[in-house]
């Protein structure tokens, strides 16, 4: 039998029982279900708002060796309900499917629901005695026909943060971008899986101004969860039905028993901060693992992402290149390091994990002396090395080196991944491009050869590491068991690649004291292990990330040329991002792109002139003060005594706002742009995309 349990501690609240079902409350939050198991209450009782429609709490669905996905729905499933004064239980001793398979199945359910503060926590124990059959997917719980109030978006935490406004129908757009590949006819779903896709935490909100509907995982075993956003229709072809859950895998096979008590909800009241703390009340108390990250990425303001050598072998710099032109550019913007791309023989994307120094440049001493002089004039260096894909051409795969480690599919089949980098010619990018097997970063002997890379960038003098790709998991990379009577896939592969990176992280601060772990994409598991992480973009809502994970040192992306460069710019300042100089996507350096160059010369300054705050600072949102004008962005940063406001503005028109800053009295301001500050700092003007940062100082 297999038992996977999670407590949590019931505060005291009062049941009340009716002929109709059961409800419970505790003064904050109320939650009910009637006779036939259908959520009849999800009430936020400081506002009054209801939140459930009176459907179905669930849905399973489950393989047999002739059928998959097979469904069994809540709705037609009549529950025994009792109440023990702190949960409500709901249990199934069996079911029936929807049509596909006949009689009754030897599956048993019981649910559980209890409050917690603003918590409502949704238990489960699942039992499966149906022989040749898989129970793989519990759809609980779930919110349907969500009565959706005016005001409220959608919020994820993909890339860190996205907001969607009219909700309904950017859920039903999300469901027919692959068209046929859904059974679009009957529902339609903004496909959501933590942490596959870049979703980045395992929650979601729908928010308003004042209160909102808070939905998270809160699971220590950090396994894949679906993030239930669908919409069915109420009429043909109208899709306005909102129903939202959370969705598990169990894989429960004949003779298990799974158990769950990891899903919650909370009907809060507040803004979308609130979700922030709760997210991060739980991560604090299940798994946080953070360390301090060595100074200098902590006043790190920003670094040049280039490539010597691309993936088709054209060269756009040399060795000789990194202490010569590459600082001179880097100290024109006032940037801190370099992260050297493609700097071994084969090239980027190539050779991959055959990582030797080119020798037609001198090879390892070339490079070292490279680095080393670089280094000696302030910069620092992070060298790239690809934390999973193995290059079917390598030599490491062709000697079978690769043999047992890779990641493999539901069919034994090795995973495989493919990059379309183009140079002049299109035939290259369609048709010739690079495959990759998929490492498998459980196996103790990729394990090594990551620690291995820390040696050796520590003996060519680098500051720093950087594993690509370590930073999230990729949809497809899950390894199956095909021993069974049903493939399994182990859904678990953030902890795998978690505790691959917490060895690095581990071996490099305890060998090489200083040097700094790096990686690409955030996940708040996983970005945990690393001193900074590349980011995903100047997203709509990076705010998320940056308010729950304010420890977490990020990277903007995508400003890539001279376009657009105020105003992109201006948003690392104001959410707190290093900016990644990756012109031409890591072909060119920042003295091509002149304006660019001018601009960010001007914001590294004044991130010199307020380190304190704009770089070692916690993300605060607006915790500390409130603007008058919506039309103008502002943030804060809180550090020691001062806080520092910034403010920047997209109108096209000339924008004034006042600021309130209670218990803070204005010290100083730096500007770009058309911004001007009055002299007590509570009355800010902004020209389109001018920048203003404001210090204030506690009374």
């Amino acid at each position: 039998m297999i038992k996977r349990i999670y407590i949590s501690a019931i505060v005291f609240l009062t049941a009340v029982s009716a002929l109709a079902g059961e409800r419970l409350s505790n003064g904050r939050v109320s939650v009910a279900v009637d006779d036939s198991g259908c959520l009849t209450e999800l009430r936020n009782l400081e506002t009054g708002t209801g939140y459930a429609g009176g459907a179905a709490l669930w849905r399973l669905y489950f393989d047999t060796p002739d059928q998959r996905e097979v469904q069994v729905d809540g709705a037609l499933m009549k529950p025994e309900i009792s109440c023990d004064g702190t949960s409500i239980l709901l249990h199934y001793p069996n079911m029936r499917a929807d049509g596909r398979v006949d009689g009754d199945l030897a599956f048993s359910m019981t649910l559980s629901i209890s409050l917690e503060d603003d918590l409502v926590r949704f238990g489960v124990q699942l039992s499966n005695a149906q022989p040749h059959t898989v129970i793989r997917e519990l759809q609980y719980p779930l919110v349907g026909d969500l009565p959706l109030g005016k005001g409220y978006r959608l919020m994820t935490t993909t890339g860190g943060g996205m907001l969607y406004d009219d909700v309904k129908k950017r859920i039903a757009d999300a469901g027919i971008k692959n068209p046929y590949m859904t059974p679009a006819q009957h529902y339609r779903q903004m496909p959501l899986v933590y942490p596959e896709g870049a979703v980045s935490a395992n929650c979601f909100a729908l928010i308003s101004e004042k209160e909102g509907l808070y939905f998270g995982s809160h699971d220590p075993a950090l396994v894949n969860t679906g993030h239930g956003l669908r919409v069915y229709p109420s009429a043909a072809g109208v899709f306005d039905r909102l129903e939202c859950g959370i969705y598990k895998y169990p894989s429960c096979l004949c003779g298990e028993t799974w158990e769950c008590k990891a899903n919650v909800i909370a009907p809060y009241s507040g803004d979308w901060t609130v979700t922030s703390r709760i997210y991060r009340a739980w991560v604090n108390t299940a798994w946080w693992d953070r360390q301090i990250p060595p100074q200098w990425v902590r006043t790190m303001k920003s670094w040049q992402r280039i490539i010597f050598r691309h993936q088709y072998g054209e060269q756009f710099f040399t060795y000789a290149d990194l202490p010569g032109r590459i600082l001179e550019v880097e100290k024109s913007v006032g940037s801190d390091a370099v992260l050297v791309f493609g700097w071994w023989k084969a090239g980027m994307d190539n050779g991959n994990p055959d990582y030797f120094p080119d020798d037609s440049q001198g090879g390892f001493e070339a490079l070292q002396d490279a680095i080393t002089r670089y280094e000696k004039e302030g910069g620092r260096a992070a060298l790239y090395f690809n934390g999973k894909l193995i290059d079917r051409e390598s030599g490491f795969y062709k000697n079978g080196r690769a043999k047992g480690i890779t990641v493999t599919d539901n069919t034994g089949a090795e995973t495989t991944e493919h990059y379309k980098f183009t140079s002049f010619g299109s035939f290259l990018g369609q048709y010739n491009y690079r495959s990759f097997a998929v490492a498998d970063t459980r196996r103790p002997q990729w394990i090594s050869l990551m620690k291995a890379w820390c040696d050796m960038a520590h003996a060519l003098g680098a500051s720093s590491v950087f594993y690509d790709q370590m930073g999230a998991v990729d949809r497809g990379a899950v390894n199956w068991d095909l021993s069974g009577e049903f493939p399994i896939p182990d859904l678990a592969p953030l902890t795998a690649k978690g505790d691959a990176m917490k060895q690095c992280r581990d071996y490099l601060h305890s060998h090489y004291p200083g040097m700094a772990l790096g990686s690409e994409h955030i996940t708040d598991y996983l970005s945990m292990y690393v001193d900074y992480s590349h980011g995903d973009g100047l997203l709509d809502f990076i705010d998320w990330f940056r308010y729950t994970f304010p420890e977490m040192i990020l990277s903007d992306r995508r400003i890539r040329d001279d376009n657009d460069i105020e105003r992109r710019v201006n948003l690392t300042v104001l959410k707190g991002l290093r900016n990644d100089i990756e012109i031409f996507r890591c072909r060119g350096l920042i003295d091509q792109t002149p304006r660019y160059q001018a601009y960010l010369a001007r914001v590294n300054a004044i991130k010199e002139r307020y380190p304190d705050l704009l770089l070692e600072g916690r993300f605060a949102y607006k915790d500390f003060f409130s603007c008058s004008n919506p039309s103008v962005e502002a943030r804060c940063f809180e550090g020691g005594n001062r806080i520092a406001v910034v403010l920047t503005c997209e109108e096209a028109s000339r924008q004034k706002t006042r600021l309130s800053v209670p218990g803070y009295r204005y010290v100083e301001c730096s500007t770009l742009g058309g911004a001007s500050v009055s002299r007590d700092g509570l009355r800010v003007s902004l020209d389109r995309h001018a920048l203003a940062v404001l210090i204030f100082e506690k009374i």
